[in-house]
């Protein structure tokens, strides 16, 4: 029997998957590691869940989640290539911009600082803080500690450190700390502890948290990782918060084992009611969004308090190309 020869179609077929280029071949993935700000926990969910879920592999990158904590510092870690991406403040990046630091924000799955101060119940507002001992970590003391002083007529008489351990806070009433709505009030709740919780954001203090930063040499050279990362990991938000959190949360809690079902579960719950993902411009624009005029005024605040210098080019601190279309709407 004589073979029929190959048709010029089934040729081309052929050929392109020798080549690499047909719809089954195998690409290398592109490695890519991040540092959250803190031990792994809900304020982390989107990232962990685009790793749990393949979003991170659908995107064609291999992700490494590297976390933070009180002896990490993400921004020296970026800038000496051991991590590609960092989850941090604008504020930190416009002070490092100010000194001369190629960081460049690139999305912001949250929408608004969820720093906050927790008092006893007798706080009625941050006005009756004057007779109190404020535990600030060494972070607040530089981004807002000094506008709360300030705006609220204290000292740096009125603060103490914050070791991130809350019995002093249980052991004395006189005592106020910094807090995030979804970490530390639940375990003032689990003591039995009657609190308050101010949201600085609430007070005025308008900055981005938790978001994506990286380098400007990263953004020139590798604009579409770039531009793949921030899409998997605000769709891993999206899932995160309107979704299944299960594969997330197993990751979350073998990276950090101290991190419990009821801890995590109560943090969701505070970033859905507080719309920390979903509210704000992402409403209208789509999760991870960044607007000019809100850089603007996080820049002039700054500058207002004295944390910026007034000649900085804070346009330098961010870009909103990665972010503008993609419209993940909550």
């Amino acid at each position: 029997m004589t073979q029929r020869p190959l048709s010029i179609l089934r040729w081309c077929r052929l050929a392109a998957l020798v080549l690499g280029f047909g719809p089954t071949a195998v690409h290398a993935q592109d490695k890519v590691t991040v540092t959250t700000t803190w031990f792994a926990q809900a304020e982390h969910g989107g990232v962990y869940q685009a790793l749990a879920t393949g979003l991170y592999k659908k995107h064609g990158l291999d992700v490494t989640i590297r976390m933070g904590g009180p002896q990490v510092n993400g921004i020296q870690l970026l800038l000496a290539g051991q991590s590609d991406f960092i989850m941090n403040y604008d504020f930190a990046v416009l002070s490092g911009v100010e000194r001369g630091f190629p960081l460049v924000t690139v999305a912001a799955p949250f929408q608004f600082d969820i720093q906050g101060l927790l008092t006893h119940e007798d706080v009625k507002d941050l006005s009756q803080l004057k007779d109190k001992t404020i535990l600030v970590a060494g972070t607040g003391t530089t981004y807002w500690w000094p506008w709360v002083k300030k705006k609220y007529g204290l000292t740096d008489a009125h603060m103490r450190p914050y070791t991130f351990n809350m019995q002093p806070f249980f052991a004395d009433k006189n005592i106020v700390q910094q807090a995030f709505p979804s970490s530390e009030p639940y375990q003032a709740q689990q003591k039995g502890v009657k609190t308050n919780f101010f949201l600085l954001s609430a007070q005025g203090y308008p900055p981005y948290t938790q978001a994506i930063t990286t380098t400007r040499k990263m953004v020139e050279e590798r604009p579409d990782v770039v531009q793949r990362f921030v899409r998997a990991t605000i769709e891993g938000w999206k899932s995160y918060i309107q979704g299944d959190p299960t594969p997330a949360n197993e990751l979350i809690k073998k990276d950090n084992p101290n991190m419990t079902d009821g801890q995590i579960a109560f943090g969701i719950a505070k970033l859905k009611e507080m719309q920390v993902v979903t509210g704000g411009d992402a409403a209208r624009f789509g999760i991870g969004i960044m607007t000019d005029e809100r850089w603007e005024k996080t820049a002039k605040f700054m500058v207002e308090w004295g944390l910026l210098k007034p000649d900085t080019d804070w346009r330098k601190a961010y870009t909103t190309r990665f972010v503008k279309d993609l419209q993940v709407m909550p």
